[in-house]
């Protein structure tokens, strides 16, 4: 019988995974590179793990799984709220595996809390707040509580302690690979497993990996290096079992780079005469002004404020096609420092599908790699920064399989080709 193993690794770029296994850091990828395909792959839009993710396990896009980023609003409201599994509007992998009885084992796969039944074995990955809500079945928990598996590291704390947050992704890493110990003992057809250490590690110190003098350096690459050793014990395993064959995949749900300025969106609507707020400064969004035509959400969704889908809306639909013609050129002059900041614009109708398209965006707002887009309320300046190191890419993913799957792959392509294996 034909099995399936899947390893996600969060957030690691095409072009850095090429590298360290060119350099020796990672000698399973080189190994695995030489002998099968790596393909540079697109990530969703928005280029974030809640909408790639579920891209990913669904085979569908936004409007079609209903997901559009880590917050929404609630119906005919500025009310943010946070999605959940629940919300997946499309089925995944496993429940399309489970109407084939074939059997599913998912570890740490985000975006998919709370937990719900599956034919196999889930562990929801990040956000995840309950390990107890987290586990299907839930025979299952005590063994994960025993062996001291967390869902993730400490993110607050992370971003300041930096020694924390190395000794914090080597206990999650070596919590993950007891799991995988354990749950590779189950009975199952599909076996995924998602490394999230990686995108934690970007977020804080991507300069570690592109500034040799840093101090973090090594530390960086020794992550790497762990991350490689897991991968080569579980493509060992996969390969000593019957029906293996071609079928073991790696992936990433979208890229990374360093960040030069974060773009608030709002406050750049707010200054180009878009967005009116009754006060100053803003703290949400229901204190929009009347008049105000558009808004953003994070990353990088700008929403016009349509009259009948929002509270204060003063568009009108005739007027949509012209206004999202406006905003797009408007943003495509930003510039800092001589360099532009905004990539492409993207209208939400022509690069979504499906049923939920019209409670998606309008438009996406892809920065140029270092201009991170962001969506807060509260700033008042266009430009800035926190303490955030390294921010997303669209276009660097990374898909490696035995034989090549062609150009141009995006991350919803994936299902297809994973499920061909059970044909």
């Amino acid at each position: 019988m034909k099995r399936v193993c899947v390893v996600g690794l969060d957030g690691v770029p095409f072009g850095l995974l090429l590298e360290f296994a060119r350099d020796g850091v990672m000698p399973t990828m080189k190994g695995l590179i030489e002998g099968g395909h790596l393909h540079q792959m697109k990530a969703s839009l928005p280029e974030i793990s809640s909408v790639s993710w579920t891209s990913f396990m669904t085979g569908t896009n936004p409007g079609t799984h209903g997901i559009f980023g880590f917050t929404d609003l609630h119906e005919h409201t500025y009310r943010v709220r946070f999605p959940n599994f629940q919300d997946v509007k499309a089925p995944t992998l496993w429940d399309r595996l489970a109407a084939r009885d074939r059997k599913s084992i998912v570890i740490n796969q985000p975006f998919t809390y709370p937990a719900r039944k599956i034919d196999g074995a889930l562990v929801s990955g990040f956000v995840a707040i309950d390990l107890a809500r987290a586990v299907y079945p839930d025979s299952h928990l005590p063994v994960l509580q025993n062996m001291g598996y967390q869902i993730d590291i400490d993110t607050l704390k992370a971003r300041e302690d930096h020694e924390f947050l190395m000794s914090e992704l080597d206990h999650s890493l070596e919590g993950g690979r007891r799991a995988f110990e354990y749950f590779w003992e189950q009975e199952w057809d599909y076996f995924e497993f998602i490394v999230t250490g990686t995108d934690r590690l970007h977020h804080y110190l991507w300069s570690a990996h592109s500034d040799r003098c840093h101090p973090r350096h090594e530390d960086f690459r020794d992550y790497y290096r762990k991350v490689d050793a897991l991968i080569g014990r579980i493509a060992e395993k996969f390969r000593e079992l019957p029906g293996s064959g071609n079928s073991l995949y790696l992936l990433s749900d979208h890229g990374f780079t360093g960040i030069v300025r974060e773009v608030y969106l709002n406050s750049w609507l707010e200054r180009t005469g878009f967005l009116k707020f009754d006060a100053a400064p803003a703290t949400r969004l229901a204190e929009m002004a009347p008049g105000a035509r558009a808004f953003a959400l994070d990353p990088n969704r700008i929403y016009l404020n349509l009259k009948g889908r929002f509270p204060r809306g003063s568009v009108a639909a005739a007027d949509r096609k012209s206004l999202k013609a406006e905003i797009a050129a408007a943003a495509l002059e930003l510039q800092y420092d001589g360099r532009n900041v905004v990539r492409k614009v993207f209208d939400a109708e022509e690069i979504y599908s499906g049923p939920h398209v019209g409670k998606g965006p309008d438009l996406i707002v892809l920065g140029e790699n270092g201009f991170d887009m962001k969506g807060a309320v509260d700033k008042t300046e266009i430009m800035g920064r926190s303490d955030l190191d390294g921010m997303h890419t669209w276009d660097d993913a990374f898909f490696w399989a035995a034989h090549d799957h062609g150009p141009d792959l995006s991350i919803s392509d994936l299902a297809a080709i994973i499920m061909e294996n059970f044909e």
